[in-house]
């Protein structure tokens, strides 16, 4: 890839996903994949005034042979020096950048069950420290390609071949093509103004309905809005948190969803894939699951924790979104999710409460957040879904109709 496109994209990744403040420190998370494009980077996150930017490397084939071999109980605990780093976090509020290029298939074969147990014993020791960061800092997730990745997205192909492929197509999808701050700069214009609209008609429920089985309602808090593109955290710093994010979400109504959703996309979660899945709610809460490929991560999936099984999420994204348009499936949920309307499994979130921070955690919750470990998007959008807004008077007002926006 050209020198030029990526130093733009490495622009874009420290100036309009993180925002950092001069002197702040910044966490930087990566695989092995592509060390230069995150030498690139943290000298971008310096040059934009960090004081410290600190890389955590990853890689996934030894996060796979610990699975394998290490016993549960040892996977299940959190050393000293573990909990210090969340401290360190909790306390510092650096500014989080994950720059993504796991293998979809990477964890395929492990014991799901050992190691959702395993992570379910972990859970209650970190979640302290990431309740204390919600909302307190910046964050961003944005791709970069792996062999493994560029080999499942473009089969066939000599992986030099694949992997250039795979950077063309992260770059047109984050909008990194010309002037990639100032394409983001109108796009967050356009989705703020698309989101204020949705408010405006104050829908109290949600309805879906699709010729592949998806037929499904789900509540809205009344104090709930729908956002998208940039966000604010509470020092009043402006991050974009995805890159690439075509979405318009709020969280839904816990306890409040009925009916079926059918996936409209693979979902590659913790290196397994799951395809041609569908959940059935009752009472808010996936009662059924049903997949082709992936039975088992699913059902670990909604048993994660008690409220792993509720919603958090509902995003609206036109079928004819520009990543649709590219006619690629990334086996990746931060594009694949940009590419189609979907919802999310367990965590809510609390910014989508209007004036949150005038709130408790406990008052949010009561509201209707759902609060779980887990927070996994899954695609539900197809080129015939039709979602109908319910207002408070009961009115129904198109919000989609095949696949688009109605307004």
């Amino acid at each position: 890839m050209e020198q030029k496109k990526l130093e733009a994209y490495a622009d874009l990744i420290v100036k309009t996903g993180i925002n950092p403040e001069p002197g702040q420190e910044i966490l930087v998370l990566a695989g092995l994949d592509q060390p230069d494009f995150v030498r690139m980077v943290v000298e971008k996150c310096y040059q934009a005034g960090a004081g410290r930017v600190i890389v955590t490397w990853d890689d996934m084939p030894l996060a796979k042979l610990d699975q394998i071999y290490r016993s549960e109980e040892s996977l299940s605990e959190l050393a000293d020096w573990e909990l210090a780093k969340w401290k360190w976090r909790a306390d510092s509020l650096p500014a989080l950048l994950w720059l993504d290029s796991d293998d979809p298939d990477g964890m395929n074969g492990i014991d799901q069950g050992k190691r959702a147990r395993a992570q379910a014993a972990r859970y209650p020791k970190i979640k302290p420290f990431r309740d204390a960061m919600e909302n307190k800092h910046q964050w961003c997730i944005a791709g970069v390609p792996g062999i493994n990745w560029a080999r499942k997205v473009f089969p066939g192909l000599p992986d030099a071949e694949a992997v250039e492929k795979l950077w063309d197509a992260i770059l047109k999808a984050a909008r990194a093509v010309g002037d990639p701050i100032a394409n983001w700069e109108e796009h967050n214009k356009t989705v703020h103004a698309r989101a204020d609209k949705l408010n405006s008609f104050h829908f109290k429920a949600l309805e879906y309905k699709a010729s592949n089985g998806t037929d499904f309602r789900v509540g809205l808090i009344p104090e709930g809005i729908f956002a998208g593109g940039s966000e604010t955290d509470l020092s009043g710093r402006i991050f974009n948190p995805n890159i690439p994010s075509e979405e318009i979400f709020t969280s839904p109504k816990k306890g409040e969803a009925e009916g079926l959703l059918v996936s409209s996309k693979p979902l590659s979660w913790q290196g397994s894939l799951i395809e041609n899945f569908s959940i059935r709610f009752e009472n808010g809460k996936a009662v059924e699951v049903h997949a082709e490929k992936g039975q088992d991560a699913l059902e670990k999936m909604i048993a994660m924790d008690e409220t792993a099984g509720y919603l958090g999420e509902c995003a609206l994204i036109d079928y004819k979104s520009p990543i649709s348009d590219m006619g690629i499936l990334f086996y990746n949920t931060l594009y694949d999710e940009n590419a189609s309307c979907h919802v999310a499994l367990g965590r809510g979130f609390e910014n989508c409460i209007a004036n949150y921070e005038k709130y408790t955690r406990e008052e949010l919750q009561e509201m209707g957040i759902n609060d779980s470990m887990i927070h996994v998007d899954f695609m539900i959008g197809t080129e015939d879904l039709d979602i109908t807004g319910i207002t408070e008077n009961g009115e129904r007002v198109p919000v989609f109709r095949n696949g688009s926006w109605c307004f």
